[in-house]
């Protein structure tokens, strides 16, 4: 794959698109490019993870091993393993190649580098995941008053039911 095009891959991806040229660029060029096969295993739930990965072709699936949930399949631009860039952690899911597939491999290590070095890009970084925070304490914010008017009335209506019912 050419450095052009690993460069626009990883554009697409909302982590990384405030990237600047140059940093970006440098980015892609440090980056790892693997190809895997149909059916190939990329890693397993449970494993460390150490680096997030671009698709650039083909789809990688995700599915738990236990099949409790339905695969989530990514296409070419998608980040599998925000994540794994920004923490220590372990793999959630199996990740598997959907046909012949490539991704652009992008260690934690490099990652993290790559921050330290441009702190303007961390502070952008910082703020984005800042405000996607606050929107998500917003969100269930409005979900917890939901439930809890759902359990007053539940209780409301329980409390009127005993009320009613006739005594033994």
């Amino acid at each position: 794959m050419s450095l052009a095009r690993d460069m626009e891959l990883l554009r697409q991806v909302p982590l990384l698109s405030e990237f600047p040229d140059e940093q970006l660029r440098l980015l892609a060029f440090s980056a790892e490019n693997v190809t895997y096969r149909d059916g190939e295993v990329l890693f397993s739930a449970g494993e460390r993870a150490d680096a997030g990965l671009v698709v650039a072709s083909g789809a990688i699936t995700l599915e738990l091993e236990d099949g409790s949930a339905k695969p989530v399949t990514f296409g070419p631009g998608s980040l599998v393993g925000e994540t794994a860039l920004l923490v220590e952690t372990r793999r959630p899911a199996r990740a598997v190649a959907c046909g012949a597939s490539e991704v652009i491999r992008i260690r934690r290590a490099l990652f993290k580098r790559m921050l330290q070095e441009f702190p303007d890009i961390a502070r952008r970084l910082f703020d984005v995941r800042a405000a996607e925070f606050r929107n998500t304490v917003g969100a269930l914010s409005r979900v917890g008053n939901v439930l809890e008017q759902i359990d007053r009335e539940s209780a409301e209506l329980r409390e009127s039911l005993r009320r009613e019912a006739p005594e033994d």
